[in-house]
C-alpha cells in the first residue's frame, strides 16, 4: 500500500515515465533492461511479485490499447510470448500471471505508458511473510534474475524487428 500511495502522489504523476526514460536507455544491469528493439522495451520489475517478474511495454508512449498500432501489438505480443519461453527454461514455472492494469483506478503504477506484467507461477508459492511481516521473500537477487534471464534472451530466436510509427 505504501507503493500504490507514492505512485498516486502529485509528485508520482509529474516524474518522468519510467518506460520512456528506460527506453533510452541500453539493456544492462543496473537498469534492468533486459532488451529494447525500435519497438519495445522489457524489463525487471524492481518490485518484484515473484522471481522473473518482468515487463513489456511498446517504446512509444501511449497508454490505451484501442490507440496501439497493429505492429505495437504485434510486437508486444511476439516479446510476451519470448519471454514466457525464456521463463520456463530458466525456471520451470508452473503457470504464469500476464496481464496489465489500464488505468491509475485499476492499479496502474505507470498509467499514461502500456506496460503488460508477466509473472511466473509455481504451486504453493505463497506464504505467510507478505501478511505477517510485511516482507516480501525472493529465492534470489534481482542481479542473479537479470544476468539468468539476460543470458536466456541471448540463446533464443529473437522475434523479427518491426518498424514502429512515431
Amino acid at each position: 500500500m505504501a507503493y500504490i500511495g507514492r505512485a498516486s502522489s502529485k509528485a508520482a504523476r509529474r516524474a518522468p515515465c519510467l518506460f520512456c526514460a528506460k527506453g533510452r536507455l541500453k539493456p544492462g544491469r543496473r537498469n534492468l533492461v533486459l532488451a529494447a528493439t525500435p519497438g519495445v522495451i522489457v524489463m525487471l520489475n524492481l518490485y518484484p511479485y515473484n522471481v522473473g517478474h518482468t515487463m513489456v511495454a511498446p517504446r512509444r508512449h501511449q497508454g490505451s490499447l484501442a490507440r496501439l498500432s497493429a505492429a505495437e501489438a504485434a510486437d508486444v505480443t511476439l516479446w510476451l510470448g519470448r519471454m514466457e519461453r525464456v521463463l520456463k527454461r530458466v525456471y520451470r514455472p508452473q503457470g504464469f500471471n500476464v496481464g496489465l492494469n489500464l488505468g491509475r483506478v485499476a492499479g496502474a503504477g505507470v498509467p499514461g505508458h502500456l506496460h503488460w506484467h508477466v509473472v511466473p507461477r509455481w504451486n504453493g508459492d505463497t506464504n505467510f511473510m507478505p501478511v505477517t511481516g510485511d516482507t516480501k521473500v525472493l529465492p534470489e537477487s534481482i542481479a542473479r534474475t537479470y544476468a539468468r534471464l539476460r543470458r536466456a534472451l541471448d540463446g533464443i530466436d529473437a522475434p523479427p524487428a518491426r518498424r514502429v510509427r512515431r
